[in-house]
């Protein structure tokens, strides 16, 4: 009996050993189980996360302080580089002024006639250029031109004295 009692004594143990070991593995395989659901998304995760970027929170004043830093550095370049705007603008409103100026000029002499096409003047003129010869005329040129020239300087000047004029009329008017 003691022989038999030692094998199925061992069976009983092998059978308790096999037991334990069916359950060790059916708790492996549980586990097995829940790693491949917790895992089984990991591609999708690893795909989200690389195109979604992740940004860290701060603070609204350290927010505010960094604005207020920002806006201390550049606010006098902004506002330099307003006034250098606002200089150009002026300038070209200037240049603009004195170019319809110019074309009043321009069109007021164009209107005009020339002074030896009037009247009776037409005809002595003329008749002076007849009796001139060769150096006289050229020197009557001269003059005529010349004086042309300085009449066109002379209304060129009192345009200009008059844009002068309103340019100070309006920088008063917007002080």
């Amino acid at each position: 009996m003691a022989a038999r009692a030692g094998p199925t004594g061992g069976a009983a143990t092998y059978a308790d050993c096999v037991d334990s070991l069916r359950t060790s593995l059916k708790f492996l395989e549980a586990s097995v189980d829940t790693i491949d659901r917790g895992v089984s998304d990991l591609p999708r995760l690893v795909s989200v996360l690389k195109a979604v970027r992740h940004y860290e929170l701060i603070p609204q004043p350290t927010l505010a302080a960094a604005e207020a830093s920002l806006r201390d550095e550049i606010g006098p370049y902004i506002a330099f580089l307003l006034s250098r705007a606002d200089a150009q603008v002026e300038r070209q409103e200037r240049r603009i002024e004195t170019l319809k100026a110019r074309a009043e000029l321009q069109q007021g002499r164009l209107a005009r006639p020339d002074e030896p096409a009037r009247g009776g003047t037409a005809k002595s003129a003329s008749s002076r250029s007849r009796q001139l010869r060769g150096e006289d005329k050229l020197r009557a040129r001269i003059v005529h031109q010349r004086k042309e020239a300085l009449r066109y300087g002379i209304e060129r000047l009192e345009l200009e004295v008059l844009q002068k004029e309103r340019e100070l009329r309006k920088r008063l008017e917007n002080r």
